[in-house]
């Protein structure tokens, strides 16, 4: 009966699997292009009776089985559904989807800003490296929506150390708390006979400090608006790197923004003999670029809100102040409660990584790339149909699994 149990619970994911298996001696057996084209078709009518996969998904297998068996080129078949490119936009949001919905992009933004440091300066370097690298596969509006609420509760807690950090200064100021009033009572016991000679000591020292507190009060003052000043700086700065960010990080690579693509088709069927193209070609070409209007980007905000101070920035063992340890608790409590990796995140990671080992390895350039295990198909399978099977995968890989 358990194994029944298990049977009637992954059915779908069984017959996902063991159609295609069953039906793989049709083209083994009867090698020509009608047994192929009648493979596919018989694969996805099963999937179409049996709702495996969804109805849409299931219409979607011919876009990457016919390239794959050499019927028909992934931009003819692509041309009954619509663009290439859009085949490609359709593995991407997948993916995307995917991020968003298990929390990794917030694991991956909090790691990156947790790794740099809690320093306004390197702060505001994590976010917008974390906010690039999340357009860099995801649409800009998205990775910025992404990160904002992350700034924000950084930015809150900031706020917060800040208002603590102005009470205590006020208390100290107006007398409030004062360490000297504060006797061991030690010495009390022990010099019961110069009790006299020990309060007229303390009177004059509260003397003295309180001389020295209205001595220094209008310069406390305005050191305190000072740092608000610097940190109502820090807020605007760390909004604006991550609008900055998201869209340089959609430079990087061909599926960053809809723009890219766009070229890129315009390119292509302009100059349909070149084929040049591709994620690879286009990465290497993008992240030099991408890094060196990163950086410049973030010199400029620094130096325009905050100034750039080169010393305390790179100073090792530097006492971190209340607001830079407001900021490392706020990171440290909003990771803790991602809790450990879960299976779907896992998931996750490993296509994306797929993804893009299949990208980079289609047509390096420099050594020949999986694309040439298919010599007599050159040029048939494409970006997105890397992107297209992986996609699929989201649909047929389980979210969870049993206990």
């Amino acid at each position: 009966m358990k194994i029944l149990s298990y049977l009637l619970v992954y059915r779908r994911f069984l017959l996902i699997v063991l159609t295609p298996l069953l039906l793989l001696p049709l083209p083994l057996i009867i090698k020509t292009k009608e047994a192929e084209c009648a493979y596919t078709l018989f694969v996805v009518a099963i999937f179409w009776l049996t709702e495996a996969l969804p109805l849409a998904v299931s219409a979607l297998l011919p876009a990457f089985m016919f390239p794959l068996f050499g019927i028909m080129e992934s931009k003819e078949v692509a041309s009954a559904y619509f663009k290439d490119f859009h085949l490609l936009l359709i593995g991407v949001i997948c993916l995307a989807t995917s991020i968003e919905k298990w929390n990794f992009h917030k694991r991956v933004a909090l790691r990156m800003v947790m790794l740099v440091g809690v320093n306004p300066a390197w702060l505001t370097l994590g976010f917008m490296v974390s906010c690039a690298f999340l357009s860099m596969w995801l649409s800009n509006t998205s990775a910025a929506a992404m990160v904002m609420p992350i700034v924000e509760a950084v930015a809150q807690q900031i706020i917060k150390a800040e208002a603590e950090a102005d009470a205590l200064e006020m208390s100290y100021s107006n007398g409030t708390i004062n360490p000297a009033l504060e006797l061991d009572g030690r010495h009390t016991g022990q010099y019961d006979n110069n009790m006299t000679s020990t309060v007229c000591t303390i009177e004059k020292e509260n003397e003295k400090e309180k001389e020295q507190v209205l001595k220094n009060l209008p310069p406390a003052e305005t050191e305190r608006k000072s740092r608000q000043k610097k940190y109502s700086g820090i807020f605007k700065v760390m909004c604006l790197c991550v609008a900055y960010s998201a869209t340089i990080g959609g430079l990087t690579t061909i599926t960053g923004t809809s723009t890219n693509l766009i070229f890129a088709e315009h390119f292509n069927t302009r100059y349909p003999a070149c084929q040049c193209i591709n994620f690879g070609s286009w990465f290497i070409l993008s992240i030099p670029i991408t890094v060196v209007i990163l950086v410049l980007s973030w010199v400029w905000l620094q130096w325009l809100f905050l100034g750039f101070d080169f010393k305390n920035m790179f100073k090792c063992g530097k006492k971190k102040t209340a607001r830079e340890l407001a900021s490392a608790q706020v990171i440290q409590e909003e990771y803790k409660k991602l809790g450990s990796m879960s299976y779907p995140e896992i998931v996750t990671l490993v296509l994306f990584i797929l993804m893009t080992l299949l990208w980079f390895t289609r047509e390096p350039g420099f050594i020949p790339g999986w694309s040439s295990l298919f010599p007599k198909y050159k040029g048939y399978a494409t970006d997105s149909t890397t992107a297209l099977l992986i996609g699929l995968l989201f649909f047929i890989i389980p979210a969870k699994t049993l206990s």
